[in-house]
């Protein structure tokens, strides 16, 4: 097979900095017109922090509306407590916590590539055989995630995670909380306060595996372009096995550490498998975007419809899975109606802020798919395929959005130019590390052994 290589030119590099510097631009004028919020205070939504004893103890809905409602005041806003009265959140708070979600987002999206690659070999799969290059160089944003990671976490800790003030662990402070003084040996190794050193060497040893291991298998796939034979698909196997593993573990505990411990006081046993699930099927949306793009401009003349029908059925399979997740989630915190689990959905669905972002999201990441992507048709056309995986991507930050906005900002949350211009530039630099990646080497494995079966792959 003759070596076919992705031109990474001039043109498309200049594209994709406008896309940064639009990004910039929006993020520089939500800046200077930082949207203000018209609530008034506490009471209007229900969330007066000094709600009677007597209402705590009220049966029903109520009930859990208020308790709730007392979480949300407790955990939104950290200076509140300081001060005892009411703390509007700024525009540098919204910069700060919508670093941590893209940080997040695309965090997710290198490391579902890296996931997809080593699910094809593990599973000795075939017919995916043209478009592995793909995820393979989406997982080259892990080493400037790890990096962005980590330095955003020191920049941003104390406004997006509350369980970082020392106070809360002093049993001597007004503001001392017991609930999440007892939760100090995950984040801590021991008492509570100072540092985090279990929380960040979490972080540290997950990108340092999937990193190692990426590179690891990058290797050994550029290889055996060069050398040939089976003994390194074999090798990819064995690697891959070895990642699944880790991924299987690592991936759930850092949803826990970067996304659910925002809301300290609240946890669910599915959220793991929830944030896998969206960072998954984003991935799968934008292999299929890349992949499709690709194809319009020349390449990959060996992918045929029967390959885009795969991606096209993964999209549409792992949005149904997605929603299967939301909604066992959902339905069992909203059957057991108890105030420490309902709290996260009543910040969410009863917010004049969030609740019409509650119903985008199920739109944009389950009905639209689904219908859009139902018919055999649907998978085979450029056009479907590329408008729903925009669609989904940009679904699934909403979906981010949403996980981590309410539990920082709480009422003065916004979604504006400063969401969006974020979202753009580090959309525009994962797009250049990936694309740049992707012209390094062969956009197809040409010593890859199932070839043959990608050849004459049909359904």
């Amino acid at each position: 097979m003759a070596k076919e290589v992705f031109d990474f030119n001039a043109g498309l590099k200049k594209k994709i900095f406008i896309a940064f510097a639009v990004g910039a631009v929006m993020l520089l004028i939500g800046a200077l017109n930082p949207q203000t919020n018209e609530h008034h205070g506490t009471e209007e939504h229900g969330t007066d922090s000094h709600a009677t004893e007597e209402e705590h103890h009220d049966e029903g809905h109520g009930a859990v509306i208020t308790e709730a409602d007392e979480f949300a005041a407790m955990t939104v806003a950290d200076a509140e407590a300081e001060e005892g009265g009411h703390h509007e959140k700024g525009w540098f708070e919204r910069f700060e916590v919508d670093l941590w979600i893209n940080n997040v987002y695309f965090t997710g999206l290198a490391l579902i590539g890296i996931f997809f690659f080593a699910i094809q070999y593990a599973a000795q799969a075939g017919w995916s055989a043209y478009i592995v290059r793909i995820p393979l160089s989406m997982a080259h944003w892990l080493l400037p995630a790890g990096v962005l990671m980590l330095v955003t976490w020191f920049f941003v800790n104390h406004d997006v995670f509350h369980w970082t003030h020392d106070y809360l662990y002093d049993p001597n402070s007004p503001e001392y909380d017991e609930l999440i003084a007892g939760k100090s040996g995950f984040f801590f190794f021991g008492e509570g306060g100072g540092l985090p050193v279990f929380f960040l060497l979490r972080m540290v040893v997950f990108f340092g595996l999937w990193i190692w291991l990426f590179r690891k298998l990058k290797g050994l796939s550029l290889a055996e372009d060069e050398l040939g034979g089976n003994s390194y698909w074999f090798k990819m196997r064995k690697w891959s096995a070895i990642f699944l593993v880790i991924f299987a573990v690592s991936s759930s505990v850092s949803a826990w550490d970067w996304v659910m411990s925002i809301d300290t006081h609240w946890f669910s046993t599915m959220f793991g498998w929830y944030v896998f699930a969206s960072w998954f099927v984003t991935g799968l949306a934008f292999i299929t975007l890349v992949t499709v793009l690709l194809k319009e401009a020349g390449y990959l003349p060996q992918v045929t419809a029967n390959h885009l029908h795969d991606l096209g059925k993964f999209v549409f399979a792992f949005s149904i899975f997605w929603t299967y997740i939301w909604f066992s989630q959902f339905l069992l915190i909203y059957y057991a109606n108890i105030p420490e689990e309902s709290v996260y959905f009543v910040e969410r669905f009863l917010s004049d802020k969030y609740a019409p972002f509650f119903f985008v999201n199920l739109i944009m990441n389950f009905f639209f798919p689904f219908l859009a992507l139902m018919t055999r048709d649907a998978k085979r056309l450029y056009v479907f395929l590329k408008m729903v995986c925009i669609v989904v991507m940009a679904g699934h930050f909403i979906d981010f959005y949403l996980m981590m906005t309410p539990g920082t900002l709480g009422e003065s949350g916004f979604f504006g130019f400063t969401e969006i211009g974020m979202f753009l530039m580090f959309g525009a630099a994962f797009l250049f590390v990936v694309l740049k990646a992707l012209s390094s080497y062969a956009l197809v494995p040409k010593n890859h052994p199932m070839l043959g079966e990608a050849k004459h792959h049909h359904i």
